[in-house]
C-alpha cells in the first residue's frame, strides 16, 4: 500500500481512536514505558548503528548531538510518558453549554484532531515524545523521522506500536514513513490528514508549508534572544545568557542573539565575553561591542541567523523599544528573555514583544513542553491560530457542537412561533 491508501485507512480509524477512554490510553502508555525499558539494549544497539553511520557520512556534530539516545534521554522520554498519565484528560471537555430555547440544549466538547502527520529531525527521543502525545490525546499519527536516525527510529516505533496495541488501541492507529518519497506522498494526503507538524531547518518548514494543502502547525526558524536592561544583575545576565547558548546549542530555543543596553555594556562585556571564550562560543559583535571585548564582527546577517551551535552575535541598544524593536523585526516569535531588577521594564518589554514565549530572568531554553509540565511537545508554534508555543496536549485537540433537542425546527423560530431563551448553563452534563 502506498502512504495515501494507508492514510485514507487511517482516516477511517480514526473515529475510533478518539473514542477510546482514558484508562486505554493510559494503560497504553504504561505498556509503551515498560516496553522501552525491556528493549533498551536493543534501541542503543540500533542508535549506535545510526550514529556510526552518521560519522562515517560526516554528519555536523550538533546533528550526532540530537542523534545520540542514551540513558539520559531514555529516562527523559520515560519520566515524559509518566507525566503524561498523570495528565488529565483532554478529550471531552464540556467547554460550553447554552440553553437556546427550553428543551435545546448546545455543548461545545473537545475532541481529537484526527489524523496527525509529524516530520522531525533525526532526534529519537521525537519519536517517543510525538507518538505518546498523539496517543494520549486520541490521535492518529503518521511519523517520519530524519534519515539519519533510520534504524533508531524502526526500533523504538515497533516497541511502541505493539505495546499500545497489545493495550487495547486499535490496530493501524499509528504508522511510520520512513523515505523521502514517503514525505511527497503525505503532502498529498489532503483528503485524509487533518493536520501537519514539521521539526526541521528553516527551508525544510518552508518546502513543507508550500507543497501540501494539509494546515501546517510549527516554526521555520528559532531566532531566539535575550535583552540585558540597563538594571540588571550582571552576573545572572552571565549565567543565563551562557546556558541560553550552550545547555543545547542545537535547540530551536537556545539564544542566537543578544542586546545589551549601553549603560550597562561597560561592566557586563569583558565578563561575558570571558564566559563566551572559556564555554568555546564564538562571539560575533558590533564596532561598539568590539571595542569592549575582543570577538569577531557581526555582519548584518548575523542578526536574521539561526546558528544552532557555539555561535552568538551581540549588539548594544539605547534602550528597551530599541531592544523590542529589534527582537520584532529580526526575531522568529519564538522565545525572547529580559534580564532586569525593573519591574515596570520587565512588564513593558513582555507585553511589547511578539513572541510565543517572553521571559524575565530565566534562560529561553525553558521554551519546551516537558519543562513546562505538559509531559513532552509535538514541536513549537510561532502562529497565532489554534495552538502557540511548545505544543502538548491541549494544542492536539479541536472541539465540536453537540446539540441536544427535543423536537425542534427552525421554521418556528423563523415565523415567531418560538423564541430563542439564551441561558448559558454552569453544571456539566453528566
Amino acid at each position: 500500500m502506498t502512504i495515501q491508501e494507508k492514510a485514507r485507512a487511517m482516516k477511517k480509524i480514526s473515529p475510533h481512536t478518539a473514542n477510546t477512554d482514558i484508562e486505554t490510553r493510559n494503560a497504553a502508555l504504561n505498556a509503551i514505558s515498560g516496553a522501552v525499558t525491556a528493549h533498551r539494549d536493543e534501541i542503543e544497539r540500533a542508535n549506535k548503528e545510526d550514529i556510526a553511520a552518521a560519522e562515517e557520512n560526516g554528519i555536523p556534530a550538533p546533528v550526532l548531538k540530537r542523534l545520540r539516545f542514551g540513558d539520559e534521554k531514555i529516562r527523559d522520554v520515560l519520566d515524559g510518558i509518566s507525566q503524561l498519565i498523570r495528565l488529565e484528560d483532554p478529550v471531552g471537555k464540556i467547554q460550553l453549554r447554552r440553553q437556546l430555547d427550553e428543551g435545546l440544549i448546545l455543548e461545545r466538547e473537545t475532541v481529537p484532531i484526527g489524523v496527525i502527520g509529524i516530520i522531525f529531525e533525526a532526534r529519537p527521543d521525537a519519536m517517543v515524545q510525538v507518538s505518546s502525545l498523539c496517543l494520549k490525546s486520541g490521535n492518529c499519527s503518521i511519523l517520519k523521522g530524519g534519515s539519519e536516525a533510520r534504524r533508531t527510529n524502526r526500533a523504538l516505533f515497533d516497541i511502541i506500536y505493539e505495546a499500545a496495541v497489545s493495550a487495547g488501541m486499535p490496530d493501524g492507529f499509528m504508522m511510520l514513513a520512513e523515505t523521502h518519497d514517503d514525505i511527497d506522498q503525505l503532502l498529498k494526503c489532503d483528503d485524509s490528514v487533518d493536520l501537519l507538524i514539521p521539526r526541521g531547518s528553516n527551508a525544510f518548514v518552508r518546502y513543507i508549508m508550500d507543497n501540501t494543502k494539509i494546515p501546517v502547525m510549527g516554526h521555520a526558524d528559532g531566532i531566539c534572544h535575550v535583552y540585558v536592561d540597563r538594571d540588571a544583575d550582571i552576573d545572572m545576565a552571565v549565567k543565563i545568557i551562557i546556558d541560553a547558548k550552550t545547555q543545547y546549542p542545537a535547540a530551536c530555543n537556545a539564544a542566537e542573539t543578544v542586546l545589551i543596553h549601553r549603560d550597562i555594556a561597560d561592566g557586563l562585556l569583558p565578563k561575558l565575553g570571558e564566559a563566551f571564550r572559556t564555554a568555546g562560543v564564538e562571539l560575533r559583535g558590533t564596532p561598539e561591542v568590539r571595542e569592549r571585548t575582543e570577538c569577531a564582527e557581526a555582519a548584518e546577517e548575523d542578526f536574521s541567523t539561526e546558528y544552532l551551535d557555539f555561535i552568538i552575535s551581540a549588539k548594544l541598544v539605547d534602550d528597551i523599544d530599541e531592544a523590542i524593536d529589534h527582537i520584532n523585526t529580526y526575531g522568529s516569535h519564538h522565545t525572547d528573555s529580559i534580564i532586569t531588577n525593573d519591574d515596570a521594564a520587565a512588564e513593558h518589554f513582555m507585553n511589547l514583544v511578539d513572541s510565543a514565549g517572553v521571559y524575565r530572568n530565566c534562560s529561553t531554553r525553558f521554551a519546551d513542553g516537558f519543562r513546562y509540565g505538559f509531559g513532552a511537545e509535538v514541536g513549537i508554534s510561532t502562529g497565532k491560530i489554534h495552538a502557540r508555543g511548545p505544543v502538548g496536549l491541549e494544542g492536539l485537540v479541536t472541539y465540536k457542537y453537540k446539540l441536544y433537542g427535543s423536537g425542534q425546527i427552525v421554521g418556528d423560530y423563523v415565523s415567531g412561533a418560538r423564541q430563542f431563551h439564551f441561558k448559558d448553563l454552569q453544571e456539566e452534563r453528566k
